[in-house]
């Protein structure tokens, strides 16, 4: 089984320049979306991430009243959906504010039920919720819409050092197979051209099911054989079948990378977090791919 999660505490983030009483309360399921949140909406916003600690297993996030009075206070609630997220579901068939704006990121992107729900890994999708918050925030102060607007140009020229290296990393490893506990870095690892392997296993693992015995001897074969040249997994999970996998993966050489689901506590912004994973996925790399 899973280790417990221990239930996150709250705690509200704000830019540098205190809003004023009138800000907009934002409240973000993840930590992800809250900092793209900051970003755009500046002094003109208090911003609540829910989800912010890297060592807590998100699928075990339970409620409190201070959450639901929270979404119920909220002026735009923003969530992943799919299911990644469906605490918020409940949280927002409650009373809110009648002119409350709900922002479902995987509607947003056209991810459907079924889906792999970790969206955020797609490089489409951070710049997606920029551009729909900076049209939200307009139409609520019309007045800042050109500050709105320089804080998306911003943003979306901070991208560009992570979309380069996805495309340079692309260019030399497409193709190349690789492997996971779960399919935290799926939409990452499509960007990069790679081959994820064992993807039912992954899907089990995820939602807290046994994969077969058939599934798992499939899986530790492509690391006996070196098949799969990376192992990721998640790293915000305790679960001995999966520290099974790692010991398997370390004892045939390939390379584990450990990847999280919230955004860790040392990295400053989000684009920071994947540049991160990329460089550890580069240095990964055997090299002839390299």
């Amino acid at each position: 089984m899973k280790t417990p999660l221990l239930v996150a505490s709250l705690a509200f983030f704000t830019s540098s320049i205190l809003p004023s009483a009138a800000a907009l309360h934002i409240v973000a399921a993840e930590n992800f979306y809250g900092g793209i949140a900051r970003q755009m909406a500046g002094s003109d916003a208090k911003v609540l991430s829910i989800l912010t600690n890297p060592n807590q297993d998100p699928h075990e996030f339970t409620t409190n009243a201070s959450t639901a009075a929270a979404v119920a206070d909220a002026d735009i609630v923003i969530y992943s959906g799919i299911g990644y997220d469906g605490w918020m579901d409940k949280l927002l068939g409650t009373k809110g504010k009648p002119t409350r704006v709900v922002i479902d990121v995987a509607d947003l992107v056209g991810a459907k039920d079924g889906d792999n729900p970790h969206i955020w890994y797609a490089p489409k999708t951070m710049p997606a919720l920029a551009e729909k918050l900076v049209a939200v925030l307009s139409q609520d102060n019309p007045a800042n819409a050109a500050a709105y607007q320089k804080q998306l140009e911003k943003f979306q020229a901070a991208m560009k050092p992570e979309l380069d290296k996805i495309a340079e990393i692309n260019a030399v490893v497409a193709g190349t197979e690789v492997t996971a506990t779960e399919p935290v870095f799926g939409y990452m690892a499509d960007a990069l051209g790679l081959k994820m392997l064992n993807y039912d296993f992954q899907v089990k693992i995820m939602n807290d099911a046994e994969p077969s015995a058939d599934e798992t001897a499939v899986f530790e074969k492509t690391l006996t054989t070196r098949t799969a040249k990376i192992l990721f997994y998640n790293s915000q999970v305790t679960d001995p079948t999966t520290e099974r996998i790692q010991q398997i993966a370390k004892k045939a050489g390939i390379p584990v990378i450990g990847v999280t689901e919230t955004q860790p506590p040392d990295q400053k912004s989000y684009v920071a977090w994947m540049l991160q994973q990329l460089n550890a996925v580069q240095a990964a790399l055997p090299a002839k791919s390299r």
